[in-house]
């Protein structure tokens, strides 16, 4: 078959299934026309697909134009890769948010084996690795492209949001006791 039709059979675009024939990985000819032909008779088994979830954040409305470079450059690196690509989150949050609505519901899904992120702090900059952990329970797994460290503008503005975050609790916990006492002397005069 054409290896158009080998890679909608494989739900890949075109570009990977050709990476795939010129890394090797496919019993396949080319024709004088420059058609690639692939072999009927390949084993599904020859050519395991990853699928993946690029996960991409930012952590302010102003660092927008810069989720789309880095989803850009992910989807790339996932089709230099050979990755079939599921879906692509973007996000516009805190790195110490635990509360990330798309990430939490990317979490909830299964119909990935791998989440592609450009950084380790860009899926969370706290708990990376009970997250590797955790997909690892169900078969999947995390792959950080650039192990490289972040700038330190965005690495301070996410140390004020846990300060921030911290006190508000401290504040909260307070306040809770405070209630507690006044419940408790209600309860002592009534």
């Amino acid at each position: 078959m054409k290896l158009s039709d080998y890679a909608k059979s494989l739900g890949v675009c075109y570009k990977t299934a050709w990476n795939m024939w010129k890394r090797g990985e496919l019993d396949a000819y080319q024709l004088p026309s420059g058609t690639i032909i692939v072999k009927n008779n390949i084993n599904s088994s020859q050519c395991k697909l990853v699928k993946v979830a690029i996960y991409c954040r930012v952590s302010s409305a102003e660092n927008k134009p810069n989720l789309e470079s880095q989803a850009e450059r992910l989807l790339n690196y996932c089709y230099a890769k050979g990755y079939s690509i599921v879906r692509v989150v973007k996000e516009v949050g805190s790195g110490v948010n635990d509360n990330r609505r798309k990430l939490v519901k990317l979490l909830q899904e299964n119909d990935y084996d791998l989440i592609v992120c450009e950084h380790k702090d860009r899926l969370s900059r706290v708990g990376f690795n009970y997250l590797k952990v955790l997909l690892t329970q169900t078969n999947r797994d995390i792959e950080v492209v650039n192990l490289a460290s972040e700038e330190t503008d965005d690495l301070m503005e996410d140390f004020v949001s846990i300060i921030t975050s911290f006190c508000a609790r401290l504040y909260g916990i307070r306040r809770r006791t405070r209630k507690t006492e006044q419940i408790v002397k209600c309860l002592k005069s009534g």
